[in-house]
């Protein structure tokens, strides 16, 4: 069953979302998941994100650390609530789904990461 926006007391689903679910896989680093629950990041996706529904995925990038190359996470959008705008108030809450691969390690900063031939 996929998850559904939740509507208000009207049914509007268009207002202002007052929670928003994100997942990233399982296999996202310690160090990538710091970087996407910092309240920075989330409040960089309540500026660059106006709106959103369950099922959208978004490759966000995480940074790079002190060196190397970058770490793009696929973040999903799992539910809305209050309506599918996201502003300033709304909350962000994260959960973890199935590993896609991603690999975000130490070796992201290394010659050895990821996008070494």
């Amino acid at each position: 069953m996929a998850p559904e926006t939740q509507t208000d007391a009207a049914g509007d689903a268009s207002g202002s979302a007052t929670r928003l679910v994100v997942s990233y896989p399982a296999d996202l680093s310690n160090w990538g998941r710091f970087q996407v629950e910092k309240p920075s990041f989330q409040a960089y996706l309540r500026k660059t994100r106006d709106a959103a529904e369950p099922g959208d995925i978004w490759e966000e990038f995480v940074g790079v650390g002190c060196c190397g190359s970058t770490l793009d996470v696929p973040l999903r959008v799992e539910s809305l609530e209050g309506g599918v705008h996201i502003g300033e108030e709304t909350e962000i809450e994260y959960t973890v789904r199935e590993a896609c691969g991603l690999e975000g390690s130490w070796r992201v900063q290394s010659q050895g990461g990821p996008s070494r031939s």
